[in-house]
């Protein structure tokens, strides 16, 4: 399998670089570059036929930034009931209120600027699949260290009434940082069966990644920062 990946950073020495680097790189095609998130949109609505899998995107840019675009990325893809293309955040800081934003405008995970090559290329294929790029601890710890700023949302948290307890309670595991297998050990069910109230529950939130719903479980309470749970679990 061929990964096509576009390269947005306003960054003309790094952007360049990246592009060089999976260009010699073996299963990646780079389709394009862009300087910022406008230009990056311009060049998948080219490729709209050819299929992009992968967005490498930097967050701060000049011109559209990186939360703007994945926002816009996510919503067409979702919209076309598409699989692809994802994205992947390029950052200097992994705690960060802009990869936040990111995550909860639907971005697939993300890679600091000063990873090895060999293990961007390895983030590459990882989203591409479909996981999240980071582990679920990193995740975590993402979260609690902005909601422990006590910073107010900006978009008010999705109402829960729509779950089923059950439903409710995969939220809840996904958001401590459990993995579907581990989810289904602890609720002693299938795997299958996890991947389909989480697939519902993702459905009926309006949600597009796994980070979201670890974004979400925070701020509606389920998950509480240090760990615990809004019922003590």
């Amino acid at each position: 399998m061929v990964w096509r990946v576009l390269v947005v950073d306003d960054q003309v020495l790094i952007r360049a670089g990246l592009a060089a680097l999976m260009r010699a790189a073996p299963g990646v095609e780079v389709v394009g570059e862009a300087a910022d998130g406008e230009q990056a949109l311009a060049i998948l609505a080219e490729h709209e036929a050819d299929v992009v899998h992968v967005v490498l995107m930097d967050l701060r840019m000049s011109g559209m930034g990186g939360i703007a675009a994945t926002e816009q990325i996510v919503a067409a893809r979702d919209a076309a009931g598409r699989a692809y293309p994802r994205v992947l955040i390029l950052t200097t800081f992994d705690l960060d209120d802009y990869v936040y934003a990111a995550l909860k405008a639907g971005a697939s995970g993300f890679v600091l600027k000063d990873t090895p090559p060999d293990r961007l290329l390895a983030a590459i294929t990882v989203v591409a699949h479909g996981d999240m790029l980071f582990s679920p601890s990193i995740s975590e710890r993402l979260v609690e260290a902005y909601t422990l700023r006590g910073e107010a949302a900006v978009d008010p948290a999705p109402d829960l009434a729509a779950l089923t307890a059950r439903e409710v309670e995969v939220l809840r595991l996904v958001g401590k940082g459990l993995t579907n297998p581990e989810i289904a050990e602890h609720l002693v069910v299938g795997e299958t069966t996890v991947k389909t109230h989480l697939s519902r529950t993702m459905t009926k939130l309006g949600l597009s990644t796994r980070a979201q719903a670890v974004v979400v479980a925070y701020e509606t309470g389920l998950v509480v920062p240090g760990g615990g749970t809004r019922d003590g679990g």
